[in-house]
């Protein structure tokens, strides 16, 4: 009987921990999850940043190109170096 008891209350002590544990693997793979959503819209966000210091640069050597300070061979090798 004694024994019984024994084995029963293993039994509940590695019920409680093995819950405890799947809690924490559930929380750890959506942390990670979360993380990974984070990176990603901060990667596009800075992808869209970037294209509109592009857009901006090659608006300004449009500017400086229409205003004559720029030839056109110049206007196009600035160009092309921006793109790269």
């Amino acid at each position: 009987m004694l024994t019984n008891i024994i084995y029963l209350a293993v039994f509940i002590i590695l019920a409680f921990v093995l819950s405890i544990a799947v809690k924490a693997i559930t929380r750890g793979v959506e942390a990670k999850q979360i993380i990974k959503e984070e990176k990603n819209e901060l990667s596009s966000k800075q992808s869209n940043i970037s294209s509109m210091e592009i857009i901006d640069q090659i608006n300004e050597l449009k500017n400086l190109h229409e205003k004559g300070v720029l030839s056109d061979e110049e206007f196009k090798r600035a160009k092309e170096k921006i793109l790269k």
